[in-house]
């Protein structure tokens, strides 16, 4: 029989260090680069590589299983790999990536040295879901491209061996869409801004670009500003229900804090455990409950996409907002149970309720989805 462990098996063990770790790295607001050597040694960077290309071929199913432990352990490194997971199942399934760029960016990965991310959300525009052209500005010189602009909540951006950047071009009939930029070149700048409730060691700082040089041929998908009318439907459906598994982890871990407090804790005045309350146990149960719808709508959509069956944006949208929506009402219910020792910085729950809030922002935030949903039902 093998006995080698399966790459979950493996992150399992990790997560463990991870979990020890995550309440001083949210203390201070520090990404471990040590954290992301020992993950990539696991070869977890290639996950959703596939097999021909040297990687594990993950589909959406393992890579949700991966996340939901990791957002377990440590939400902040979940969620930096997460992005990190997104951009290549999107190179996997999309045929916009120039070939020699994507075999590029899947030797790094499988090698274990080649994080990366979007960088979209710029000051002024806020997020580019809700419409606007970018400030960023990449100008077209017989040298290359010459980048300049301002990228905020850029995650992971101290670690990151690439960036996916959002920007348009200067060219008389402008351009807008997506270019590949190596991390640290000339002119690029790390602003450590991050100073947030929740995810603080994510290290999703400002990333400033000054006239940064950068190939021609690392233009990716750019297109005149009427063609993106019509999104491409891939990463609006991996997107938001893999940022979802994270939180689910989140609750995940408030939850097995509240059943572990309730079980020791016996206030004299009780004479027995928490536990014992026919109060704590509805609402255990009540917790228990909405993971079970959050584990059900995850696992069933993206077993879906994994078998070719038609998802759709919408749904994916949905499955977000339920299951985060879900989570944070999972650590509100426990915080409802432990009083001032689930508020205190002593334990963890403080912080899961501080993270797990952080599900909210991520596109597409609530109101979208409602607002799409509603229309669909009145047929506007």
């Amino acid at each position: 029989m093998d006995a080698t462990p399966t790459l979950l098996e493996k992150i399992g063990l990790i997560a463990a260090d991870l979990a020890a770790d995550s309440a001083e790295n949210d203390r201070t607001g520090r990404i471990a680069p040590r954290v992301f050597s020992e993950l990539a040694k696991t070869g977890l960077l290639g996950l959703t590589v596939s097999k021909a290309h040297g990687g594990a071929g993950a589909g959406m199913r393992e890579t949700a299983d991966v996340l939901r432990v990791l957002g377990k352990a440590d939400p902040s490194v979940a969620l930096i790999l997460a992005m990190h997971f997104i951009q290549h199942l999107i190179i996997a399934r999309t045929e916009n990536w120039p070939r020699h760029l994507a075999q590029k960016l899947v030797r790094d990965a499988t090698g274990g040295v080649g994080l990366i991310n979007a960088l979209r959300v710029e000051p002024e525009q806020g997020s580019p879901a809700r419409g606007g052209l970018p400030a960023t500005v990449a100008r077209r010189t017989a040298e290359g491209w010459r980048l300049t602009g301002r990228k905020i909540y850029s995650t992971g951006a101290p670690v990151l061996r690439w960036y996916l950047v959002w920007a348009r071009t200067d060219e008389p009939d402008v351009r807008l869409g997506i270019f590949l930029v190596p991390a640290g070149l000339p002119g690029t700048r790390i602003v450590e801004t991050w100073d947030h409730l929740g995810l603080r060691a994510s290290g999703s700082h400002d990333v400033i670009f000054d006239d940064v040089l950068f190939p021609l041929d690392h233009e990716i998908d750019v297109r005149k500003s009427e063609q993106w009318l019509k999104p491409d439907v891939i990463p609006l459906i991996i997107h938001p229900v893999l940022t979802a598994a994270v939180y689910d982890g989140v609750a995940q871990a408030a939850r097995d804090w509240l059943l572990q407090f309730l079980k020791t804790r016996a206030p004299s005045s009780l004479g027995a455990p928490l536990a014992t309350l026919p109060r704590a146990q509805d609402i255990a149960g009540g917790i228990d409950a909405k993971l079970a719808v959050n584990a059900r709508l995850i696992r069933t959509f993206v077993r879906d996409f994994d078998d070719g069956i038609t998802v759709t944006p919408n749904e994916a949208a949905i499955v977000k907002l339920m299951v985060t929506n879900n989570a944070v009402s999972v650590v509100e219910d426990a915080l409802s149970l432990s009083s001032n020792h689930g508020l205190s910085r002593t334990n963890p729950l403080e912080r899961h309720y501080r993270d797990v809030l952080c599900g909210r922002v991520h596109t597409p935030q609530d109101d979208s989805t409602r607002i799409t949903a509603g229309r669909a039902a009145l047929g506007i």
